[in-house]
């Protein structure tokens, strides 16, 4: 049966690798630098968090081969499980590490002068391995459940459906799974960002000594994580529920997981409201290809122009021959 909307699937996740990749590895460069230099939290939780997407953009090339063979699983079986490891451990790293992020920038103006005293990238860095780990082992546990229950085809050489089509004995364990997935590695995380940043934007609104442009990036930082969580990930884990619900893996579930997708795109928008550092970096690449579109100008001119002269010399050569 040939795949609906193969084109949109192809289109998304296309337009996520192309603009994912540079933008993540343009981050990943800056975060390193900065983390180089003078280390903070902040640094540390989103340097984890480009390293996510990037986990993502790294295996997205096999979800293509996929959606081109309209969903029917082209490559060899191991790259399945691996690819859809992967990805889910993508998708909840993103989400946990977003909640750091949003705690982080909570207590930094909810109790400014006992967590600055308090505040190490070490401890950033320890919460950023504890989110691996957590997420991990719930994704370990979807793979062993989808793999090692008897009557699943990802033991073979080859598969058809990738994580699509499962047993009843395999339903009776992954769905219990998906929803415990949505309780602890989605609505936990939502609940604490949505307390973090609500509290977060009443309070810096609130002091008068904070500078505009400072307010609005706070504004701005929230609205961009919370839109994330709602666009990228509440899709694709009330699917979860739905499918709990319904006894059965929902068909809709690789549309949802095209939004999961775009948090690849998207995540470079909080790196801008987020890091400081991040914008300074933007900007002198930007002065940097102004300069030298500016310095390449006369050139071109030049050459524009001496062809024209060329063809004006030309032309009045051959006029006066005439």
């Amino acid at each position: 049966m040939a795949f609906p909307f193969k084109s949109l699937v192809l289109f998304v996740y296309i337009f996520t690798f192309l603009t994912g990749l540079p933008a993540n590895l343009f981050a990943f460069a800056t975060f390193v630098r900065q983390i180089q230099r003078r280390p903070n939290p902040v640094a540390v939780l989103l340097l984890n968090l480009t390293m996510s997407d990037l986990l993502l953009l790294l295996f997205l090339p096999f979800k293509m081969a996929e959606a081109a063979a309209d969903m029917n699983w082209p490559l060899p079986g191991f790259l399945c499980a691996l690819t859809n490891y992967c990805f889910y451990s993508s998708i909840y790293t993103s989400t946990f590490l977003l909640t750091a992020v949003s705690v982080e920038r909570y207590l930094g103006v909810a109790f400014p002068v006992q967590y600055k005293l308090r505040r190490r990238p070490a401890y950033a860095m320890v919460t950023s391995v504890a989110v691996w780990v957590l997420v991990g082992a719930h994704s370990g546990i979807v793979f062993i459940s989808e793999v090692q229950t008897p009557g699943t085809n990802i033991t073979r050489a080859n598969v058809s459906r990738c994580y699509e089509d499962f047993t009843t004995e395999q339903l009776q364990v992954v769905l219990p799974v998906r929803l415990e997935v949505f309780l602890i590695l989605f609505c936990l995380p939502f609940t604490v960002t949505l307390f973090c940043y609500v509290n977060f934007v009443r309070i810096l609104l609130a002091l008068p000594n904070i500078p505009r442009r400072k307010k609005c990036r706070a504004v701005g930082l929230a609205l961009a994580t919370l839109t994330n969580f709602m666009v990228c990930f509440a899709p694709y884990n009330i699917s979860h529920v739905v499918g709990f619900v319904e006894n059965k893996s929902t068909q809709w579930r690789v549309y949802a997981l095209l939004l999961s997708t775009l948090n690849a795109s998207l995540d470079p928008v909080i790196f801008y409201f987020s890091s400081s550092a991040v914008q300074k970096a933007l900007v002198g690449s930007w002065l940097v290809l102004g300069k030298r579109l500016h310095a390449m100008a006369p050139l071109c001119y030049c050459l524009h122009g001496g062809r024209e002269d060329q063809v004006g010399n030309r032309d009045k050569v051959e006029g006066s021959s005439t």
